[in-house]
């Protein structure tokens, strides 16, 4: 069998050809065209399987993009007749892809440039509104194979900025940290400062105003959340950092102004900077993919409205209820309707994972989600796109999910005492040494505020959390932020979805029970499912290895079999036989002998059993929407009584909340929409998906496929991880009970502090850093 030569994949209908190419279809064939006549042939030189097939194209599918109100919330930029919009766009595999779309102002004239982002997967296109309108844009985009992602979600406005406030608040800190450091070397060096006086009195007034913009913008969100905790009558980890800022800023200003010292505020901005790093290594997380999707995510942008013989399409959101809509093969449901003309066959695996194709007849009410198998159906509206069962499912309440971030609490609440045995050694300390010598009393009080910062501690979590991240990120388990980890050390339950899940999402075990097939008979049957749409068509025509024939009479009775010449296939109902097992299958027929049928499996996970085995510490659940054909299968994965087969999208849902009633701790990992509700219930909602930058539902963690097996390092990890916390939160307080030792007796100097200080913050970065390394090699072995 030739393969296509500008997609790759494998011809199976009629051969078309041009200078001695073969194309598998005439939307290859056309991408090729247009390629070569606007001499962009390198695109097949440049990678191996470069071409994508072009998806099915209607007249005024994107007619609804020139719409005014739409194009406001679409474009990132419009200004006279120059407009930026950008795209996301999944086709995108290889660095052929790059070098086409790149050069699509020689395709569309009106576009002035484009731009990919790979990693991201989208599409950035600078074009002359004046001379090109959107909809062709897109249209000429879709042409070539690479049809972007339109969906309602995308019109809820354009996406807020990333805000950058930390990032130069850590910018400025660093800069002025370098600084302070440079002209103070001459002080590090121990250099004489009569011989340069002059210089080192310019120097220390320097590093004053450097100190400033640390002290008063850098070290504003510590001050701030202080206040804050205070105003609420708590001690949060904030006030004691901001008291020993404080300390160290006033005591440096005081020493250069006095002349006395060059006070510390290398230390101070040292500090500060440390602090900013940890921050933003906590809250960095992998921006090219998206842990927060709704129903929005997965609907078309606007659908075709039927008025008398006119169509017309119409955004999702002016969908009302007795609109008649036209849905085409492949097209989803946006709401609830009643089925009006047409032969409906609905794919409902979108939202209840079992994968079955039903047959509606006329008067029948179809829900929104499903997808539509075969010809154009026209539908009318039962309830616009918000009242639908789809979305009042999604808005429950219980899909709500309370983040308890005890981390910070325990740091937050070690803090409250802190503070208060800080500041009371402080005082006693200083009256103290107040009856003996005054400038002893405020060295002994400043020296016991800057040692005793708690900066070591503030690091201590966001610093081995933020590596735990990395390292699992690394492994292709991508969390949502820091507090999953945690979450994650908590769990007692793990509760999988099947289709998708355990199993291989688009892929089957075919085989055949009956009477052994020739080679006639293999290709008779592969020769009649090329022609049939049907799922279960589709998967025997690629498990069948043989050559294509031509068959003659053929046709397809919607929802029950296939027939051509003398053969016969669908149905136990449509050949007429008694079905033996509840799972998938085909039935086969020659010449009116019954042959035996196709039995059709999902194909389950590598390692699968090894991978649940290593879990057996946790209570396994298995929660799915198919039908318990596979149930006997399950027993050997599943304790009997934690298997439950035929479960709806809400029925999952409060399948959580019963475990979460008993004071269990639940993982649920599924991978479509249907798992939405309980992935969003439970404590730590994963979503495996083949491809992580494609649309998964809502979830804490999206989960590579390929990585499956390691769950259960990835899991032991994160006790690991919380572990190094507190044995760094150990660390910290060392250092603090013994630099106060020294402090209250008098026998260290604040600059001797204020050194102590980013050691120990120092200390405890390279531990967690270094630990949780060593952990996950360990555990990896």
């Amino acid at each position: 069998m030739k393969a296509c030569f500008h997609c790759n994949d494998k011809c199976i209908s009629n051969l078309i050809c041009i200078n001695e190419k073969v194309f598998c279809c005439e939307g290859c064939k056309m991408v090729y065209q247009l390629l070569e006549e606007n001499q962009l042939n390198d695109y097949y030189q440049i990678s191996e399987n470069a071409g994508v097939t072009p998806s099915h194209y209607f007249k005024g599918k994107y007619t609804y993009l020139d719409n005014d109100e739409i194009l406001h919330k679409l474009l990132s930029f419009n200004d006279s007749d120059i407009a930026v919009v950008q795209f996301d766009v999944p086709a995108i595999h290889c660095s052929s892809c790059i070098w086409l779309l790149e050069r699509l102002s020689l395709l569309q004239k009106g576009i002035i440039s484009s731009q990919v982002n790979f990693i991201k997967k989208t599409l950035s296109i600078t074009y002359n509104s004046s001379q090109v309108r959107l909809s062709e844009v897109v249209v000429k985009i879709a042409a070539i194979g690479y049809e972007p992602i339109i969906n309602l979600d995308m019109l809820k406005g354009k996406k807020e900025q990333i805000n950058k406030t930390d990032t130069n608040r850590l910018g400025v800190a660093g800069f002025c940290f370098g600084n302070i450091m440079l002209l103070s070397l001459a002080d590090y060096l121990g250099m004489d400062k009569n011989e340069f006086s002059m210089f080192y009195t310019v120097f220390n007034y320097l590093n004053f105003l450097l100190a400033l913009p640390v002290f008063f913008y850098s070290a504003w969100p510590y001050f701030n959340s202080a206040y804050l905790g205070i105003k609420q009558h708590w001690l949060n980890i904030d006030v004691p950092i901001s008291l020993g800022i404080f300390v160290l800023f006033i005591r440096s200003s005081y020493e250069i102004f006095s002349g006395i010292g060059t006070g510390y505020f290398d230390s101070l901005s040292g500090l500060v900077f440390f602090l900013l790093i940890g921050k933003y290594f906590q809250n960095k997380t992998y921006q090219h993919l998206s842990f927060e999707r709704d129903y929005k995510s997965y609907f078309p942008m606007a659908v075709t409205v039927l008025s008398g013989k006119n169509e017309k399409q119409v955004t999702i959101d002016n969908l009302a209820k007795g609109h008649k809509i036209l849905i085409r093969n492949g097209e989803l449901i946006p709401a609830d309707c009643i089925l009006v003309k047409g032969k409906a066959i609905i794919d409902s695996s979108f939202v209840t994972g079992e994968v079955r194709s039903l047959k509606k007849n006329i008067g029948d009410t179809i829900y929104a989600g499903g997808k539509q198998i075969g010809g154009g159906i026209e539908l009318e509206v039962l309830n616009d796109v918000s009242q639908s069962y789809l979305t009042q499912l999604w808005n429950n309440p219980a899909f709500q999910k309370n983040n308890d971030q005890s981390i910070r609490r325990v740091t937050d609440k070690i803090s409250k005492y802190f503070t208060v045995i800080i500041l009371c050694i402080a005082v006693f300390s200083g009256i103290y040494w107040m009856q003996f010598d005054t400038g002893k009393a405020i060295q002994v009080v400043s020296a016991i505020l800057i040692v005793a910062c708690p900066c070591a501690l503030a690091l201590s979590a966001p610093f081995a959390l933020g590596n735990t991240l990395r390292i699992l990120g690394d492994n292709k388990f991508y969390l949502k932020n820091t507090d999953v980890i945690e979450q994650i050390s908590k769990i007692t339950n793990i509760v999988f979805d099947k289709t998708g899940t355990l199993t291989i999402s688009g892929k089957s075990a075919v085989s055949f029970i009956g009477k052994e097939l020739n080679s006639a008979e293999r290709s008779a049957v592969k020769s009649l499912c090329r022609d049939s749409n049907h799922p279960l068509s589709r998967i025997i025509y690629n498990a069948i290895d043989a050559e294509l024939i031509t068959l003659k009479n053929y046709k397809e009775v919607i929802g029950k079999g296939i027939v051509a010449d003398s053969i016969r296939m669908g149905s136990s109902t449509f050949i007429q036989v008694k079905k033996i097992e509840r799972i998938a299958q085909v039935h086969l027929e020659f010449e009116g002998i019954y042959m035996g049928y196709f039995k059709i499996e999902s194909q389950k996970r590598k390692h699968l059993e090894s991978t649940l085995s290593e879990l057996k510490n946790m209570k396994l659940h298995l929660i799915s929407g198919d039908n318990d054909a596979e149930r006997t299968d399950m027993k050997a994965y599943f304790p009997a009584k934690d298997i439950h087969f035929e479960m709806q999208p809400s029925d999952k849902l409060n399948y959580i909340k019963i475990l979460q009633s008993n004071g269990e701790n639940i993982m649920m990992i599924g991978d479509g929409l249907n798992d939405a509700g309980a992935l969003r219930k439970s404590d730590v909602g994963i979503s495996i998906s083949e491809d992580v930058n494609s649309f998964s539902p809502a979830c804490d963690a999206i989960l590579d496929a390929s990585t499956f097996s390691k769950l259960p390092i990835f899991i032991k990890f994160t006790s690991m991880a919380m572990k190094v916390v507190y044995a760094s939160f150990v660390i910290s307080f060392m250092y603090n009970i013994g630099g106060m030792y020294f402090a209250i007796k008098g026998e260290m100097t604040p600059i001797f502090a204020a050194i102590l200080m980013p050691i120990s913050s120092i200390t405890v970065v390279v531990f967690t850093n270094l630990t949780t390394n060593y952990i996950f090699k360990r555990l990896s072995r």
